[in-house]
C-alpha cells in the first residue's frame, strides 16, 4: 500500500520539528568553538592552521607501502569492516584498489564508524603506513568517504589546533563561513605596510587558510613566510599597543609622592654591616627616581639568586616611611615571609621603625591585634603571605607594596594588595615594586613584561664562592652520603631536597620522609632535620630555626626552601631526582648555598634513563651558574606559556610568534607601537578592537 501523501499542514509541522534540531545542533557547534576560543567572526578568521597536509596525490596502495616516514594518501573500497577484542577493542577496516590491500585500525572509534565503513564503500585515507602480521596497516589514518572519481584539492589542505568534540570539518566550515562576513579593512595603513615591506592583511589570511599549488611549503612550515611574517607583526604589535596603553592608564593615576630618603634611610645604611654594590646602588636610584613621581611606580627588580633585592626592598620601605607612609611586603610562603621579617626586622626595630608581622597561621588574638596596628597607622612596615590581602584588612597610609616572588601571585592578588591603599579614591593608588629571583630574558621584557620598568641587579654582593655543579647517577647514593658526613665532621651543614612528601608509584620518587629516615640511620652521630609542605608552620619553623642556629647538620626537605632561606653555614645542597625539576627550579635551589666564603657544591642526582631534555637540563646546570642565561635556556625548552607561570593569568598569550626566531620582529612592532600612539590614535583603537577586543584590559596590574 503506497504512503500517504504528506498535506500542507504535516509538512509545516515536520519542517517545525527540523527547524529547533538544526538550531540546537547550531548551538552545540557555536558552544564548542566558544570554548576554544572561537565566538566572533574575527575569532575565527585568526584561528590560523597549525599545519598543512598535501591531499592532492592519491597512490595506489602498492605504491604508498613502499614510502617510510612520511604520510601518503590511498583510496580504495571497503572489503571488510569489524570490531575486534583481541588484544583489545578495535575498529579493524581493510580496504582495497586494484593493486592490492590495506588494513586500518582504529583504538578509540564512534558506533556511527562501523555504518560509515561499510563494505562497498569508497575511501580516500591519509597516513604513516606500517607493515605489521597482516601487512600494510594505518593506525588511526585520517578518511574521508568519496565517490568513484571525487575531484583532489588543488592546494595544501589546512589543520587547524582543535579540541575535543570539534573536527577539523567542522572548524573548516566554521573559518569559510566566517571569512564570508568578517570586515577585511586593513588597519595598518599602506604608509606604514609599505614602509615595513607587509602584505596586506587580507590577502595574508586568505593565503594561511588555502595556500596556493605553488607556494613555497618549507616557507609555510617555518613560518617564515611574508603571510606568516604579518600575522605575527600585527599580534605583537597588538601586544605592544596594549602594554604601553596598560602603562599610560596606571600612569593617569595618582600616588603618593615619597619624596623624602631622609633620617631613617640615612641611618638603616650607615648600620648596616657591608657596603652596597654598585648595580644595587643603581636600582635603588632607579627606584627612589620613581617614588617621588605622582604617578605609581610599577618596576620589575630582578636579580639572580644571593644577589641582594631584600636590602635594597627594605631601603625602599624606608623611603616611604620616611616620607609617613606605610609599606608592605607580601611573600608567596609563610617560610620566605618569615625570613623576610627577621632580617628586615633586625634592621628596621633598632631604628625605631615598627614593624608588624601578618599570616593565616597566627592566632586569633595576635592578627586581631595585628590588624589593629595597622589599621590605626601605628605600624609603618607590614610583612607577611596573601593574608595582608585579606578583605578585613585595612591599611589606610599605603605608600608602597612590594611583592617577592611576583610570579607566584596571580593578577587578581596583586591588584587587591594594590587597591589596599586607594580607600574610596580608586584615583590614587600606592607604587608597586615587584621582585623575582628568576630572571626575565630580554625578549620577555621587551614582550611580556612591557608594560613595567625593569631594574637589575647584574652583579653579586662581594665574597661569595662560585657553586660547584656535579651530576651523579642516583646508584653512587652511599658515596653522596659519605661526602655529606664529611662536610658536617668538617662544621658545614647540607641541604638535601626531595620532590614528593608521598609516595608515589607512577613516578618512583624517593620521599622526604623515607630519605630522612634513610639519612638518619646511616648519619647516626649527625642531626637531620626533616621540613616539607605539610607540617605546621610553628613546626616548620622550630626545624630552620635549630638549622639556622647551627643545630641541624643536614636538613632534608621539599622544595619548600626553594627561596629565602639564607643559612651561611650551609655549603652542600644534594638535590634527589634532579630530572624531575625544572632548570629555574633546580637554579633556585643551587642558590641556598654559596651564601658563605667558604667553597660550596651542588649535587644532582639523577634516576637512568635521561630523557633528551631532561639530559639538556642537567648539563645547563652542571656548565651555568648564571641566572640570566640559564632562564633563557629555560624559556628555550618550556616556552613562554609555561615560563611565566602566573603572570599569564588573564593574559592573551602569542600565538604565532617565536620569541626566539623573531625577535627583529618584536623590535620592529615595540618602535611602531610608540609612533602609533603617539601619532595615530584612530590605527591603535582598530588594531587593538581586531586583535585584542575585550580582552584588552588584560594587563591593568
Amino acid at each position: 500500500m503506497p504512503a500517504p501523501k504528506k498535506t500542507p499542514v504535516a509538512k509545516k509541522t515536520a519542517a517545525k520539528r527540523a527547524a529547533p534540531a538544526t538550531a540546537s545542533a547550531a548551538s552545540k557547534i557555536a558552544d564548542k568553538l566558544a570554548r576554544l576560543g572561537l565566538r566572533t567572526d574575527i575569532d575565527k578568521v585568526l584561528h590560523l592552521p597549525l599545519r598543512y597536509e598535501d591531499e592532492t596525490q592519491v597512490k595506489t596502495i602498492e605504491g604508498a607501502a613502499r614510502v617510510f616516514g612520511h604520510p601518503v594518501q590511498v583510496e580504495g573500497v571497503v572489503t571488510a569492516c569489524e570490531v575486534a577484542f583481541r588484544p583489545r577493542r578495535q575498529l579493524v577496516v581493510t580496504i582495497a584498489d586494484d593493486s592490492a590491500q590495506l588494513t586500518m585500525r582504529f583504538l578509540n572509534f564512534y558506533g556511527s564508524q562501523t555504518k560509515q565503513l561499510a563494505e562497498g564503500n569508497r575511501v580516500r585515507a591519509r597516513g604513516e603506513i606500517r607493515h605489521g602480521f597482516f601487512g600494510a596497516e594505518m593506525v588511526h589514518p585520517s578518511y574521508k568517504m568519496v565517490n568513484q572519481g571525487a575531484p583532489l584539492p588543488v592546494g595544501l589542505t589546512p589543520v587547524y589546533p582543535s579540541g575535543e568534540g570539534v573536527s577539523q570539518t567542522i572548524l573548516r566550515k566554521a573559518v569559510v563561513d566566517a571569512m564570508t562576513r568578517v570586515d577585511w579593512h586593513d588597519t595598518l595603513p599602506d604608509r606604514l605596510r609599505a614602509a615595513h615591506d607587509l602584505m596586506p592583511f587580507e590577502s595574508a589570511v586568505r593565503l594561511l587558510h588555502n595556500p596556493p599549488p605553488d607556494i613555497d611549503e618549507s616557507a609555510l612550515a617555518d613560518r617564515s613566510h611574508a603571510a606568516w611574517v604579518r600575522m605575527k607583526f600585527d599580534e605583537l604589535l597588538a601586544q605592544q599597543l596594549s602594554m604601553k596603553r596598560a602603562q599610560e592608564a596606571r600612569r593617569a593615576k595618582g600616588a603618593a609622592t615619597l619624596n623624602k630618603a631622609g633620617t631613617l634611610s640615612k641611618a638603616f645604611l650607615q648600620q648596616l654591616p657591608f657596603k652596597l654594590t654598585r648595580a644595587q646602588q643603581r636600582v635603588l636610584d632607579e627606584i627612589r627616581v620613581d617614588l617621588k613621581q605622582a604617578f605609581p611606580m610599577q618596576r620589575l627588580l630582578q636579580g639572580d639568586v644571593g644577589s641582594g633585592k631584600t636590602v635594597v626592598a627594605a631601603l625602599a620601605a624606608a623611603q616611604a616611611i620616611d616620607s609617613g607612609y606605610q609599606a608592605v611586603l607580601m611573600a608567596p610562603t609563610e617560610i620566605l615571609a618569615d625570613q623576610h621579617f627577621r632580617k628586615i626586622a633586625g634592621w628596621m626595630e633598632p631604628l625605631g621603625v615598627r614593624v608588624v608581622w601578618l599570616t593565616g597561621s597566627l592566632k586569633k588574638k595576635e592578627k586581631t591585634e595585628a590588624k589593629a596596628r595597622i589599621e590605626s597607622g601605628e605600624a609603618q612596615l607590614i610583612i607577611g603571605t596573601h593574608a595582608v590581602i585579606q578583605d578585613d584588612v585595612q591599611i589606610p597610609k599605603l605608600g608602597l607594596a612590594i611583592v617577592d616572588e611576583q610570579h607566584r601571585f596571580g593578577v587578581g592578588q596583586r591588584l587587591t594588595l594594590r587597591n589596599k591603599g586607594s580607600g574610596d579614591d580608586s584615583k590614587t593608588v600606592p607604587h608597586q615594586l615587584m621582585m623575582s629571583a628568576t630572571p626575565i630574558p630580554r625578549t620577555l621584557a621587551m614582550t611580556y613584561y612591557a608594560d613595567l620598568e625593569v631594574s637589575v641587579i647584574d652583579e653579586l654582593p662581594p665574597g661569595r664562592t662560585p657553586i660547584v655543579t656535579r651530576v651523579i647517577d642516583q646508584n653512587r647514593r652511599d658515596e653522596v652520603i659519605e661526602r655529606v658526613h664529611a662536610a658536617a665532621q668538617e662544621g658545614r651543614q647540607a641541604y638535601w631536597v626531595c620532590p614528593l612528601i608521598e609516595e608515589s608509584e607512577a613516578l618512583q620518587l624517593q620521599t622526604a620522609t623515607d630519605t630522612y629516615m634513610t639519612l638518619a640511620e646511616a648519619l647516626p652521630d649527625l642531626r637531620v632535620g626533616l621540613v616539607h609542605g605539610r607540617m605546621r608552620p610553628a613546626e616548620k619553623q622550630e626545624v630552620m630555626d635549630a638549622f639556622t642556629r647551627g643545630d641541624v647538620h643536614v636538613l632534608v626537605a621539599t622544595t619548600v626552601i626553594e627561596v629565602g632561606v639564607d643559612v651561611p653555614n650551609a655549603s652542600l645542597m644534594v638535590i634527589e631526582h634532579a630530572e624531575r625539576f625544572g632548570l629555574s627550579q633546580l637554579h633556585q635551589l643551587r642558590g641556598r648555598v654559596g651564601r658563605g666564603s667558604a667553597a660550596s657544591v651542588c649535587l644532582l642526582l639523577y634516576q637512568s634513563p635521561l630523557g633528551p631534555i631532561a639530559k639538556e637540563r642537567l648539563r645547563i646546570m652542571r656548565e651555568s651558574t648564571d641566572g640570566f642565561e640559564i632562564a633563557r635556556k629555560d624559556l628555550e625548552l618550556r616556552g613562554p606559556g609555561e615560563f611565566l607561570g602566573a603572570r599569564q593569568s588573564g593574559q592573551a598569550m602569542l600565538r604565532f610568534a617565536d620569541l626566539e626566531t623573531d625577535q627583529w620582529l618584536v623590535e620592529r612592532a615595540r618602535d611602531v607601537a610608540q609612533q602609533l600612539l603617539r601619532d595615530d590614535p584612530v590605527t591603535v583603537e582598530a588594531h587593538l578592537a581586531r586583535w585584542l577586543g575585550s580582552r584588552e584590559d588584560f594587563l591593568k596590574v
